[in-house]
């Protein structure tokens, strides 16, 4: 099977998919979105479960009719889907560091390029008012998508979600789905965790079904504090012409506070006496917007993040984050994580008097920081951004080299794609307090043209990217976006010597201990 090479194309990084938004569930009654979960929708169709799947040992030795609905897949073996294939019997299981997992050749991977070969068949009844979106929220680390033997796209950046519409590939009756994942792809150089590197759809697939007129796309949820009160705006966006969108705010025990429509794209409320979101006490308003035949429900946490003479205060009080980095990582299931997994992990860290997460080194699955939002936590969510293998693999000189991928602007888009995305699908989560550019990947350019981008998107919360601390031999360094002075690892001497200093960053101070790992900020 020959592929067009968007996976060794750094000005390719996704055909086909949907512009980015945030996360939420579609619903067609307030009765389906007041239950919380999504598998209540009915305009939600999950694809979990066990799919036709074969693995090879590089994309040219797949038959190019193994992609279309009439191939006998009786050669083909079964997977569950989400999971990851060498928890499975495929390929191998590989754990590596800081060293990339393939020789270091940008945008390159060899073809010798392991993949899996998903395939299931969906039997459906089309409406003709309805357009359908295929999601995928975890795919390692590439795939190209297929619809009855037909190509709907090619999607990157393995933590993220990808959305198709897939309406006009669709037929009433069977439809075959088919996804080849490739393990590796010009991606890889930007996703260098240190983790075991796993491949496959490791996280849910699902349809959604939509009005085929416009629809509410995309909103963003702002809150502030004044005195006592709160005010919340939401700014609301649509698939074409904006249609009429009615919002109804129900305070934190289910008392119906007020309604509003839109006006502009924007409804405002304000809330006398608010209570406000604390991880102390994580009090959530209802917020329910209906719109075109859909009902989205959002929780809504009134805080509000500032820094005063370096000190970080959240609703106008300073704080202390005593925070973990937390993988998506199971030892029988790896990066496939329920919501029991992660709600277990958050009550353990509850007991353990533990107030902050951080998503090293990638986001977690979306419905995560909702979790924190319900239950009480910080959180500083990682873009899906790491490349310091290119600090080893080039010679032995650390920190001369970590800078390469970002001062290299070929790689400008992909980094600005990937800091978009994360911060883009958890926008309106109450617990989020940081963003991070990405973790151990130098500095240069591409760095700065995307944290400039988080500061003129979303300027009510702080910028972390602790890569500043290594920057390229001779590059001027511009650290404006920033709002964290990071270190990871810092010795005691390097925090004597920060406070010595007569000039300090105006901002917070921010350090990890390595045997503690907790997370401070003064």
């Amino acid at each position: 099977m020959r592929l067009p090479g968007y996976h060794e194309n750094l000005d390719i990084l996704h055909i086909g998919t949907e512009p980015n938004r945030s996360y939420y569930m579609p619903c067609r009654t307030v009765g389906e979105a007041a239950t919380c979960a999504r598998e209540k929708s009915s305009r939600f169709i999950l694809l979990n479960g066990i799919w036709d799947f074969k693995y090879y040992a590089a994309p040219s030795y797949i038959p190019t009719e193994a992609i279309c609905p009439e191939y006998d897949r009786s050669g083909f073996n079964t997977i569950p889907v989400p999971s990851v294939w060498q928890n499975h019997g495929y390929d191998m299981h590989q754990y590596t560091n800081v060293k990339y997992p393939i020789p270091y050749d940008p945008p390159f991977v060899p073809d010798l390029n392991p993949c899996g070969l998903y395939a299931r068949t969906l039997d459906m009844k089309l409406n003709e008012t309805s357009s359908y979106y295929l999601n995928f929220e975890g795919v390692d680390s590439c795939f190209y998508l297929y619809i009855n033997g037909k190509v709907a796209g090619y999607s990157q950046v393995s933590h993220s979600t990808s959305e198709f519409n897939v309406t006009k590939l669709l037929q009433d009756g069977l439809n075959t789905i088919s996804v080849l994942v490739l393990k590796w792809c010009d991606g890889t150089y930007l996703e260098d965790q240190d983790k075991f590197r796993t491949s496959g759809i490791f996280r849910d697939v699902y349809m959604l079904e939509r009005p085929i007129k416009s629809h509410l796309r995309d909103f963003f949820v702002h809150t502030s504090i004044k005195d006592a009160d709160g005010l919340i705006d939401i700014d609301f966006e649509y698939t074409s012409t904006p249609i009429e969108t009615v919002c109804t705010l129900l305070d934190p025990g289910g008392k119906e506070l007020g309604k509003a429509t839109a006006k502009n794209c924007k409804v405002s409320f304000l809330i006398s006496n608010a209570l406000l979101w604390s991880p102390e006490h994580p009090n959530l308003y209802t917020l329910l917007i209906e719109a075109g035949g859909e009902v989205i429900l959002q929780y809504v946490g009134v805080r509000e993040i500032s820094v005063k003479d370096g000190i970080v205060l959240f609703n106008g009080k300073a704080i202390k984050m005593k925070g973990v980095n937390r993988h998506d990582s199971d030892p029988i299931t790896g990066p496939t994580i329920s919501i029991e997994h992660a709600t277990r992990d958050l009550a353990l860290m509850k007991a353990h008097n533990i107030n902050a997460v951080r998503t090293a080194h990638y986001p977690n699955s979306p419905w995560f920081t909702q979790l924190c939002d319900k239950y009480g936590f910080y959180v500083i969510v990682e873009s899906d951004v790491e490349a310091h293998g290119c600090g080893t693999d080039m010679d032995d000189d650390y920190n001369t080299n970590s800078s390469v991928i970002a001062m290299d602007e070929r790689f400008d888009e992909a980094i600005l794609d990937r800091v978009q995305r994360c911060v883009i699908r958890d926008k309106n989560s109450p617990s989020v307090v940081i963003w991070s550019l990405g973790n151990e990947s130098g500095w240069g350019p591409s760095i700065e043209k995307a944290g400039r981008w988080v500061k003129q998107y979303d300027p009510s919360r702080l910028v972390h990217y602790e890569g500043e601390t290594w920057p390229a031999p001779g590059y001027k360094q511009d650290v404006s976006m920033l709002d964290v002075k990071s270190r990871m690892y810092a010795p005691i001497e390097w925090v004597d010597d920060y406070f010595e200093k007569d000039e300090h960053y105006q901002f917070v101070v921010f350090w990890q201990y390595s045997l503690a790992n907790s997370i401070n900020t003064s």
